[in-house]
């Protein structure tokens, strides 16, 4: 299986992450990746073949193989890798998609079509979150399937046309077993980076919009004391212009005493 479009995607993605972003696009490329392609793929590539179980029935060891492994540990490992990578496919999307506008307005609309703001970063917190409940559904869908994240070395079977119950012995189960446990220790390192991850995101811009908060405040009341100095200032100016100013006053005072006439 080629495995070029999954590298090319990833990085592709990797212009776009985080720091915490990179090294989980790194463990996928190199500890789930190649690790899948060049050693993993190989451990479980005659599994059918090399099941056996004690009895020449005819069907017997493809039914007991069927209920032992309904689905192949190898594929499913497989598929996971390539559902957990799809979610990063938005990002790219959104940038493409920016990138397109741009173009189409033949004008600068983004300081970096690439920079992680607005739109980008609810596409990326939508990505983050999707990543992390694929990578949970696939550990539990692998807990479910197989009763657990070991590999027996026999199993008893007694499914039809099996006449009595058989004992079958599956392949390299040690190997098989310790490829497993790495499948969930980089799967659980997975989804604690990606979880850091949208920590650090959602921290970010909530300490971003703070800071928005507080500056517009203090702007608002340096404007007030602007504006409550600017008043104070004309009525001064005002009262010194009456005080200094004889005529004003008689004025006054003749009105008040034509009033108290009438």
């Amino acid at each position: 299986m080629s495995w070029g479009f999954l590298r090319d995607l990833l990085s592709g993605v990797n212009k776009y992450s985080t720091g915490i972003g990179r090294i989980w696009i790194a463990i996928v490329f190199i500890f789930r990746l190649l690790v899948y392609a060049v050693a993993a793929e190989n451990v479980w590539k005659y599994e059918h073949n090399e099941f056996e179980c004690n009895t020449k029935q005819p069907g017997c060891e493809n039914v007991c193989f069927d209920h032992l492994f309904p689905v192949s540990q190898i594929r499913l490992w497989a598929l996971q890798l390539i559902i957990v990578s799809t979610p990063s496919l938005l990002v790219v999307f959104h940038v493409a998609y920016r990138e397109t506008r741009e173009k189409r307005h033949n004008q600068k609309l983004y300081k970096s079509p690439g920079k992680i703001d607005g739109g980008l970063l609810c596409t990326y917190l939508v990505s983050l979150i999707l990543k992390t409940g694929f990578e949970i559904v696939f550990l539990v869908l692998f807990y479910k399937l197989y009763n657990g994240f070991k590999v027996p070395h026999l199993v008893k079977c007694d499914m039809k046309p099996c006449p009595t119950a058989v004992d079958c012995y599956i392949s390299k189960p040690t190997e098989k077993m310790i490829f497993l446990y790495f499948l969930v220790a980089t799967s659980g390192l997975c989804i604690v980076l990606n979880l850091s991850e949208l920590s650090y995101l959602i921290f970010r811009y909530s300490i971003k919009c703070y800071l928005k908060r507080y500056i517009k405040k203090q702007q608002s009341s340096e404007s007030d004391c602007h504006k409550l100095r600017t008043i104070g200032h004309s009525r001064t100016a005002t009262a010194r212009q009456v005080h200094n100013s004889p005529s004003v006053l008689l004025n006054i005072q003749d009105k008040l005493e034509k009033n108290a006439a009438h």
